[in-house]
């Protein structure tokens, strides 16, 4: 099986159905997409990393990363290699200090989570990229990461109204409550600001 397309992190979506996110990744140096559905929990694992939130206890992929690192456990890569009935299948490639490498299973949401901690590449095939990406045609303009936070500050909150010793306030409650993804369009709204 040939894992050589390498996939960037471009960014974070509202999904159709409430609480789905679509998480899009992109072929680098391409200009193909993935997008590929999940759940919010995962989705605010993949963002908080992402927007750099620190939250106030260690989530459970800051476990798994902990754990891997006290047993000197690397992520070498991230591959999503299958594509069955709309479900995306992927794997951790794993190498533990003598050397040897390990594959294991993972939902393709937690692997993507992981890799964003681990600072691993991801990869998928050329079968997958065929199969369920999109190319941007040249008439049709890329979303950038703006243009992306914007649609899903557009489809949450809007903070533009609200004052800076409120949002702080309500960064910190964010935080706290661990509504990580509302934080960081909080965050987003005062970096705006500046």
């Amino acid at each position: 099986m040939a894992t050589n397309i390498r996939l960037d992190v471009i960014g974070l979506t509202s999904g159709q159905t409430q609480g789905s996110y679509t998480l899009i990744l992109g072929e680098n140096g391409g200009r193909r997409k993935l997008a590929i559905i999940i759940g919010s929990f995962e989705a605010q694992a993949i963002a908080i990393e992402i927007e750099k939130i620190v939250p106030f206890r260690p989530m459970t992929h800051d476990v798994f990363v902990n754990f891997a690192n006290a047993f000197e456990i690397r992520v070498r890569e991230v591959v999503i290699y299958k594509l069955v009935e709309g479900v995306f299948y992927a794997k951790l490639i794993c190498e533990d200090s003598v050397g040897k490498v390990n594959e294991i299973d993972v939902r393709t949401s937690d692997a993507i989570a992981i890799a964003v901690r681990m600072k691993c590449p991801i990869f998928t095939t050329e079968e997958i990229m065929i199969t369920a990406g999109h190319e941007f045609n040249i008439e049709e303009p890329e979303p950038d990461d703006d243009e992306l936070i914007e649609q899903h500050a557009q489809s949450t909150d809007d903070f533009s109204a609200i004052g800076q010793d409120e949002l702080n306030s309500m960064l910190d409650d964010s935080i706290r409550d661990e509504e990580y993804q509302r934080a960081a369009l909080i965050r987003d709204e005062m970096n705006r600001r500046k």
